[in-house]
């Protein structure tokens, strides 16, 4: 495998710095979370390191001991928020294994008994539906 540079102008990038935008749902020093615009269910957010990692493949350990905390809390808060019955977390990493966005992310999507995961269409959900799920999100997180 090749390895292939961090890209620091990824659209992941460029929301932690805050030029572009999204529906934040947590931030501290090491991490952001925020709603994914094309959700596969309903409250599937991101959780993601402020350094620049392009996967789990290069990211610097105590960045990725970080991000899996924040994973861990986005989990139990999206499960409370939603009532869900359980909840999937994804990580892809390089284009053979399914990675999109090279900026290491994990996706945190609520589940419920007998409802499949909605496949990746990319169709762009409501902004307003994300707004109101991210306000369930940060709530259930206090």
């Amino acid at each position: 495998m090749n390895v292939v540079p961090y890209d620091s102008e990824n659209i992941f990038a460029k929301i932690i710095e805050g030029s572009m935008p999204c529906h934040k749902i947590f931030e501290d020093d090491h991490t952001f979370a925020f709603m994914d615009i094309m959700p596969r269910g309903t409250g599937h957010c991101l959780a993601i390191p402020k350094n620049g990692a392009r996967n789990i493949l290069d990211i610097d350990p105590a960045d990725l001991c970080h991000t899996i905390k924040t994973t861990q809390t986005l989990s139990k808060a999206v499960v409370k928020a939603f009532k869900a019955d359980g909840v999937t977390v994804q990580q892809f990493n390089e284009h053979a294994g399914g990675q999109i966005v090279f900026h290491l992310h994990f996706h945190i999507i609520p589940r419920f008994t007998g409802i499949k995961l909605q496949p990746h269409s990319g169709t762009m959900e409501d902004p307003e539906i994300l707004k109101v799920n991210a306000e369930k999100i940060r709530q259930a997180l206090t």
